[in-house]
């Protein structure tokens, strides 16, 4: 661990002053909130500082602040889990610790020390350990972000900058649980283009999703499939997960191009399946080709990797006019493997071969 000072502001706190957990409330994702957060700051002189645990509390900030004009802002999602032998494992935070960094690089933030990043996460899951929930499913969704914090009109990067990191207990991402999802092909929003942000974890991405989101859910669909931005016949990923097509001899996902996001399940997706000598191939892959191979009875799967979902089964892949319509052949052999043995990692049910979880001290 790093050698950082933090100022721990909830050891004077009394028990009345901590809200309590209700292991029996439903979990809609994101809704509740863990009591503790992190925070640190990096001014331009003096570089990172001032790190402290706190209760969630409402911030104040200029309204002239970058991150409120020109979004400068990125952030990361990882989850903590309780163990049926009562540890708490943290799954892979040094690979979100490496990506928050390249997000930070593409819209000018400074980089958080991946220690002080491992340890920040690692402090709000022990002070929010009586909010890591234990049912099947359920698990502490962890978001560290930052955010420029200058007052200041002009277009320029931050010369004040705020991390933070706040847990939510969480249970299934999707509604339909278990049950395949129905996806909508994209054809009139891109998300983005080679060359620009697609690869960072930033809020302008996400906020230039929400309307294609919007325009699924009204249709009754669940996600939206994003095609490339050129030509729009490549796919790339799904609103909040990349994609997986299972066919009867190999696995295709598509490939990172600058702008698709490095998913963290997607590269364990990827390093499980080799590990188990299973075909994968990480290549272009166009809507054209994945409607051939199901026509032809070739595709077996579809499958979504993220950290909310895990993995999820893709039953449809349609179009709002109704020309397009693939549907795999229910056949979930692989994408179930692949998700009983991560969620066996992340529980400590499955030797951790890859040295993936970071386990917390009892």
């Amino acid at each position: 661990m790093s050698n950082t000072a933090w100022n721990d502001l909830t050891q004077k706190l009394s028990v009345d002053d901590i809200p309590s957990f209700d292991p029996e409330a439903a979990l809609d994702f994101g809704k509740f909130f863990a009591p503790f957060m992190a925070q640190g700051h990096w001014t331009k002189n003096l570089g990172w500082g001032d790190f402290e645990l706190d209760l969630v509390k409402e911030l104040s900030y200029h309204p002239g602040a970058a991150v409120f004009h020109y979004a400068q802002t990125v952030f990361e999602g990882l989850k903590a889990y309780y163990g049926h032998d009562g540890k708490v494992r943290i799954f892979r935070p040094d690979y979100h610790a490496k990506r928050l960094q390249r997000s930070a690089e593409r819209v000018c933030l400074p980089a958080l020390d991946e220690k002080i990043f491992i340890e920040s996460v690692a402090k709000v899951s022990e002070k929010n350990r009586d909010w890591i929930p234990k049912k099947p499913g359920q698990s502490l969704y962890l978001r560290p972000f930052i955010m420029g914090s200058e007052a200041f009109l002009g277009v320029k990067p931050s010369t004040q900058v705020s991390y933070m990191v706040i847990a939510s207990p969480v249970g299934n991402y999707y509604a339909r649980g278990e049950n395949s999802l129905r996806i909508l092909i994209e054809t009139e929003d891109v998300r983005a283009s080679v060359g620009g942000i697609g690869f960072a974890k930033t809020g302008a991405n996400y906020a230039a999703s929400l309307r294609a989101g919007q325009r699924a859910k009204q249709h009754g669909l669940d996600q939206v499939l994003w095609l490339d931005a050129k030509e729009r016949k490549y796919i790339e990923e799904v609103g909040t997960m990349n994609i997986f097509f299972v066919t009867k001899d190999k696995i295709i996902t598509p490939a990172l191009n600058g702008s698709i996001l490095n998913g963290c399940t997607r590269d364990s997706v990827i390093t499980l399946l080799k590990h188990w000598n299973l075909p994968i191939e990480e290549r272009s892959i166009s809507l054209d080709e994945v409607n051939q191979l199901a026509k032809n009875g070739e595709l077996e799967e579809i499958f979504g990797s993220g950290t909310a979902a895990v993995i999820a089964a893709v039953g449809e892949l349609c179009s709002l006019d109704g020309s397009v319509s693939i549907k795999s052949n229910e056949n979930t052999e692989v994408s179930k493997r692949l998700k009983n043995h991560l969620v066996g990692l992340q529980r400590g049910d499955i030797k951790d071969e890859f040295g993936w979880c970071y386990v917390l001290e009892n």
